[in-house]
């Protein structure tokens, strides 16, 4: 026999023995609920449950009287995988397993389901896509941004795991005022071939055409605040100028020729904002000559994004342009239905949006988690100069993936929630309240870097690529000192898979609405809770089974009762049960923290007890079918996430 969730059948036994037992004793009342919890330790038994103080309060007795005799109505002739059951405490029903037969169903079923173990099929199988990462095409992804397609692709794949048809798409962010600046900086320069990776290069130029910019704005406002006499405005421009003007000698320094050319070239037009400004019109009006240079720069930033996705092994079924639906009139359309609801409004020449007002029409206030007295902004749909902003464009672009997809999961920062709330309640507003419902913001928080602030802007950030080199290089001589026999090429295979593991792990391990603290002595942490940690444990698990060099013939699985053996077993069956709570609160930290748990038990039971010596041989069989089951746990845990499972380290 094999099951795709042992626990799950251990419970479900536990739950008839206890309503037949309810049932025989008290034909004719109404039972509570039964809800099953982990007792604090497993000498508890490996389930609880307490209805007694629920049910002794209907029946007037004392809890620990009525669970002795419930327990004892308990018939242990219909025992399959519970071992006995017991009344504790003050009234707990404890339900123990039957440690032979269970761990007999868990590692033969992890044995023969293998790279399917864990991955419970969903009961309704359904059309997603998960829309992640949608870096701007400015500059390189940078750390600060790589924990969106960590988590991102592995919602994907705990997706596709249990059944669901995903597609990922990435969402291209072509219109606005940043990507002018850098086609404005890029076609001063005579549209450059990219020194080095494109997206690197074209990141320095939209840092640079952004700072000379800047400058010269502050210096126009500066001058009409002092003809009007408004010393505090004054001082303060003065403020960011100064900010700037520092940053533009940083910036001077590290690309001097760079530099140079972009400030001579710019300094010909008299007003530089107004040129980007058209230029971002022209655009999103769909003019051939914008569109030209536009998507130039964009494409030659997409290529370096795809070439540090690629090493992370993280791909996209579909890139979304949002200009496309710009000018497919996708907006347009969208714009003139939203006119008709009676939610938008006009506030000088803007065009805004009463999201609130839906929100209380509609009575949507407590269904959306918020407090009856929160109002919610208005969301800007048109700027004074006719040019749309991201969020209305989104709305388009959200209705599209929802006519594709039966649920759509964007994964977008927590500092998104109000744009993402405003894009929901518009979708209600035009009369789509399931497409609404099936719309899902994956938030996360940030990745920081002790003493380091980012500011893309300003050109001070940190590479997603110089964060894996970094890793690589990290994990090379980490694996040199621990495995100096290995060959070079060898060492340089597992360092790249071990540096890239470790930083995708640290992005996903954290619970997403945590922020994640990047340092180099957590992330490539050896000895616990971390990607090389746990790749080292199953390279550790492979090890024993190669030593081994047999298969088990007559594991005598009852010989398994130390107590670490029995804590491994118990984790092994409960992964399958981890693996759904990931699906269905999308928390993939969950799988993150679980292989990191049964990597600590593994070693400790490594470091307590023998496996190939230990006597008599059908003890030695049971351990090694124990060593066998977690290899493949912790390989199918490391998988779901993206991160490689080496058979050596």
């Amino acid at each position: 026999m094999i099951s795709a969730n042992p626990f799950g059948e251990f419970r479900k036994e536990c739950k008839e023995l206890l309503e037949k037992a309810l049932d025989s004793l008290f034909p004719k009342a109404s039972m509570p609920k039964i809800v099953f919890e982990f007792p604090p330790s497993l000498e508890f038994g490996e389930l609880a449950s307490s209805i007694c103080f629920e049910l002794a309060k209907k029946l007037g007795e004392r809890p620990l009287e009525l669970a002795k005799k419930i327990a004892d109505a308990v018939s242990s002739k219909e025992f399959t995988l519970v071992g006995s059951v017991e009344a504790a405490g003050a009234g707990y029903i404890n339900f123990h397993v039957n440690h032979g037969k269970f761990a007999e169903l868990t590692f033969e079923s992890a044995r023969k389901l293998n790279s399917d173990y864990g991955f419970v099929q969903a009961e309704v199988q359904r059309k997603i896509i998960v829309e992640h990462t949608s870096v701007n095409p400015l500059h390189p992804i940078h750390i600060g941004q790589a924990r969106n397609p960590v988590l991102g692709d592995t919602i994907a794949r705990i997706l596709r795991k249990c059944g669901h048809t995903v597609s990922t798409h990435y969402y291209v962010d072509d219109v606005g005022r940043q990507t002018a600046i850098v086609a404005y900086g890029y076609q001063k320069l005579g549209k450059p071939q990219p020194k080095g990776k494109p997206d690197h290069f074209i990141g320095n130029i939209y840092t640079i055409t952004n700072c000379i910019i800047e400058i010269e704005r502050l210096k126009k406002e500066i001058e009409n605040a002092e003809e009007t006499r408004l010393n505090e405005e004054v001082e303060r421009l003065k403020r960011q100028l100064d900010e700037w003007t520092s940053i533009a000698a940083e910036l001077k320094e590290k690309y001097p020729e760079l530099f140079n050319k972009l400030l001579d070239e710019i300094k010909r037009d008299e007003d530089p904002e107004h040129v980007v400004n058209e230029l971002n019109r022209n655009y999103e009006e769909g003019r051939e000559k914008a569109k030209t240079i536009i998507r130039e720069v964009a494409e030659q930033c997409l290529e370096g994004f795809r070439e540090t996705l690629g090493r992370v092994e993280i791909f996209f079924d579909s890139w979304d342009w949002e200009s496309e639906f710009v000018w497919r009139s996708h907006v347009k359309k969208t714009l003139e239905k939203l006119r008709e609801t009676p939610y938008v409004f006009e506030s000088g020449n803007v065009l805004e949006f009463d999201a609130d007002k839906v929100a209380k029409d509609l009575n949507l206030k407590p269904a959306l988690g918020l407090r009856e007295d929160y109002e919610i902004p208005s969301l800007t749909l048109v700027r004074a100069d006719g040019t749309t902003l991201y969020t209305t464009r989104d709305v388009a672009y959200s209705l599209w993936k929802l006519e594709r997809a039966e649920k759509v999961i964007n994964v977008i920062g927590m500092e998104q929630s109000l744009a993402q709330l405003q894009l929901k309640l518009a979708l209600y507003a035009l009369g789509y309240a399931e497409k609404a419902e099936n719309l899902v913001h994956f938030a996360y928080n940030l990745v920081t870097l002790p003493g380091y602030k980012m500011a893309s802007r300003k050109g001070r950030y940190i590479t997603f690529d110089r964060v894996l080199d970094e890793a690589v290089e990290r994990a090379y001589q980490e694996v040199s000192a621990r495995s100096p026999q290995l060959s070079e090429e060898e060492k340089r295979e597992i360092a790249r898979f071990v540096g890239i593991g470790a930083v995708k792990y640290a992005l996903v391990e954290v619970d997403p609405s945590k922020p994640v603290v990047f340092t180099w002595e957590r992330v490539l942490n050896f000895e616990r809770n971390s990607g090389p940690y746990i790749q080292y444990t199953h390279a550790r698990a492979c090890s024993i089974l190669r030593k081994a060099a047999r298969t088990p013939e007559k594991p005598e699985y009852k010989l398994l009762n130390q107590p670490i053996e029995r804590e491994i077993l118990l984790m092994i069956s409960r992964f399958p049960e981890i693996f759904m709570d990931a699906v269905e609160n999308l928390k993939p930290n969950l799988i993150a923290e679980y292989a990191n748990l049964l990597a600590d038990k593994f070693n400790t039971f490594y470091n307590a007890l023998p496996v190939i010596r230990a006597r008599p041989p059908e003890l030695s069989d049971a351990r090694l079918a124990l060593v066998d089951a977690a290899r493949i746990v912790l390989r199918n845990a490391l998988e779901v996430i993206g991160i490689k499972a080496p058979r050596k380290m």
